[in-house]
């Protein structure tokens, strides 16, 4: 069995997802960031962007809007404003919100849509 590191997304509201996982994949304001079991400790400020968990079972992936990342001890705590999974995303409700956000000029509406739609597509 692979080394694994303890894993919290936790939004504003809820407790999004808890488990092992061998490697996460983040967009900090310093660029993305892997963090695998033994890391060095470290404190980031979360951007808007997708994170992967990879896990002994596969990868749980997460539209994540804002926050920090914390890893100590083994354990990494990813503190989003707002996380959704990417099986809980409405697919066309996402693309219909990125065509208005684009309509409008509204630029961070356009931001959390297109997080949102690359978090169900799997693509960074």
């Amino acid at each position: 069995m692979a080394a694994e590191l303890h894993v919290e997304l936790v939004a504003a509201d809820r407790s999004v997802w808890s488990g092992e996982a061998t490697l996460v994949i983040a967009r900090t304001t310093s660029g993305d960031i892997g963090v695998m079991p033994g890391h060095q400790p470290l404190l980031g400020v979360l951007e808007s962007g997708p994170v992967t968990i990879k896990t002994a079972e596969g990868n749980v992936v997460a539209a994540v809007h804002g926050g920090f990342i914390s890893f100590a001890d083994n354990k990494l705590s990813l503190l989003a404003e707002i996380a959704e999974l990417a099986d809980e995303i409405d697919v066309e409700r996402a693309e219909r919100a990125l065509e208005r956000a684009k309509a409008d000029a509204d630029a961070a509406a356009e931001r959390r849509a297109d997080v949102r739609l690359k978090a169900v597509t799997g693509v960074r």
